[in-house]
């Protein structure tokens, strides 16, 4: 792997994390480094930290605050 990937994974704790949890993600790395943008992917995905993931959370609040203010009244 090679050291500026080390850089990035040490810098971020989702990517060390999923990384402890997908194991075989180690040794993709290793081999072939240009796969990285799609490991970036797939913890975004899997940790929900697309822009649309977060955008439906705000969404969902916000349906949230608004039925408990309607039953509120």
């Amino acid at each position: 792997m090679t050291l500026d990937l080390q850089f990035k994974i040490k810098n971020n704790p989702n990517y060390q994390k999923y990384l402890r949890e997908h194991s075989y993600w180690y040794k993709e790395l290793n081999r072939h480094p240009s796969i990285f943008p799609t490991f970036e992917e797939e913890v975004k995905t899997t940790y929900k930290l697309r822009m649309s993931d977060r955008l439906e959370k705000i969404m969902n609040t916000m349906d949230m605050i608004t039925s408990i203010v309607s039953s509120l009244k």
